[in-house]
C-alpha cells in the first residue's frame, strides 16, 4: 500500500508544492509537508493519531500496586502503556533508568541516553530549531 506523504502536496493557499520535514513534540517525531512560501504545514495523519493516542494515555492516571519481591519492591505497568510502547517499537527486555524526582515521586526512563547532542543542539544527525516548544527536524 502506498502512503500518502509519497506523492506530492500541493499547498491549498499557494499551490506550490511542499516539502517533507518532520516536526518533534514530546518525544514523537512526526512527518508533516510544508510550505515554503508561506509556511503552512501538514502532519501526516497516521502520526498524528499516534501522538493523539499518546496524548490521551498521558492524560490518564492509574492506581498500581507496590508489592514486595526478593529484596526489592516491584511495581505492575498496566498494560495499556506496555501495548502503546510495544506499538511505538520499543523494546521492552532492556534497562530502565530509575531516577527519584522528588520526595514521594521517581521516574522511569525507557529511552535511549546515548543519541542526544544537546551541545551542538543535534539529535542523531538532526538539526533542531524550537518554535514554540514544537521542535522542527532537518537532516544535516
Amino acid at each position: 500500500m502506498s502512503d500518502i506523504f509519497d506523492n506530492a502536496i500541493m499547498c491549498g493557499k499557494c499551490d506550490l508544492k511542499m516539502i517533507p520535514i518532520q516536526i518533534a513534540k514530546n518525544g514523537f517525531i512526526l512527518r508533516a509537508v510544508s510550505c515554503p512560501k508561506c509556511n503552512a504545514k501538514i502532519i501526516h495523519p497516521k502520526d498524528e493519531q499516534e501522538y493523539l493516542n499518546f496524548t490521551n494515555l498521558r492524560k490518564k492516571e492509574f492506581d498500581v500496586k507496590l508489592r514486595f519481591v526478593g529484596n526489592s519492591y516491584a511495581v505492575s505497568i498496566p498494560r495499556e502503556i506496555v501495548n502503546f510502547m510495544n506499538e511505538q517499537e520499543k523494546i521492552m527486555d532492556v534497562m530502565v533508568r530509575l531516577c527519584l524526582e522528588d520526595f514521594g515521586r521517581i521516574s522511569l526512563d525507557f529511552g535511549n541516553h546515548n543519541n542526544h547532542n544537546h551541545a551542538n543542539n543535534k539529535i542523531n544527525g538532526v538539526k533542531v530549531t524550537e518554535i514554540n516548544k514544537t521542535k522542527l527536524l532537518e537532516k544535516v
